[in-house]
């Protein structure tokens, strides 16, 4: 078992129950926040589901109301006019051969990549880079499309996108712990809800199985069922 500072070894005395509702959890992790840097706020969901299967595998996007408060650069892969819309839109980078050539040599500075569908193509060449890194441009998260400046806005507005991994557990980033109580318990639900709502048809039996919030120093609260009922 890694040592503990005692600073985690404090915070982590504020759990004295097995599980908390989600205001309760939040109010916790603002407690026992002790970096000295704005710490993300991260949710993990363990799922009822094999993801072996691929009839039970559970992804998709969200736009969470009040964003992650991390700002993430943007590249964009198309040619002509959607450069342009792409740039107007806000977009960190912007270009088509060139840039994946770029790309291909091993420049990978950004955090989301959006492409049109006419240069997939060309694109499919960087699958060993882009893909290992979660970075691929993909239709069913919204990054593979023709309306760049509506995936470049909705990605600047907060948009995340959650996928499964080889445990049966989704998590994702929903906030920052300087952020208000009420504007995480907000980000949390929608997240959720955006989970549940993602369940295979497949899928037999309780879907969550469980929730905990944490920060990214500090402990993990778990969160009360209760709130898959509201």
């Amino acid at each position: 078992m890694a040592n503990r500072g005692k600073k985690y070894l404090k915070a982590r005395d504020l759990r004295v129950k097995s599980e908390y509702s989600l205001e309760e959890a939040v109010d916790l992790l603002k407690k026992g926040h002790y970096a000295k840097f704005d710490e993300s706020v991260d949710i993990a969901l363990r799922l009822g589901v094999n993801p072996k299967q691929s009839d039970q595998m559970v992804r998709g996007t969200v736009i969470l109301p009040h964003g992650t408060g991390k700002t993430k650069k943007i590249c964009v892969l198309a040619s002509g006019e959607k450069l342009k819309e792409a740039e107007a839109a806000g977009a960190d980078y912007a270009g088509g051969e060139e840039l994946i050539e770029k790309i291909a040599g091993g420049w990978i500075d950004f955090d989301i990549v959006i492409a049109t569908p006419d240069i997939m193509r060309s694109v499919g060449k960087l699958g060993r880079i882009l893909g290992t890194k979660g970075l691929m441009p993909n239709p069913k998260s919204g990054t593979v499309t023709f309306d760049i400046k509506k995936a470049v806005e909705e990605t600047k507005a907060g948009k995340v996108e959650f996928r499964i991994d080889k445990t049966s557990i989704i998590h994702s980033i929903i906030g920052k712990v300087s952020f208000s109580e009420a504007k995480i318990v907000d980000n949390a639900k929608t997240f959720i809800a955006a989970v549940v709502h993602a369940r295979p048809s497949t899928a037999k039996g309780k879907f969550v199985r469980s929730m905990y919030l944490s920060t990214t120093m500090g402990p993990s609260f778990k969160i009360s069922e209760d709130i898959l009922e509201k």
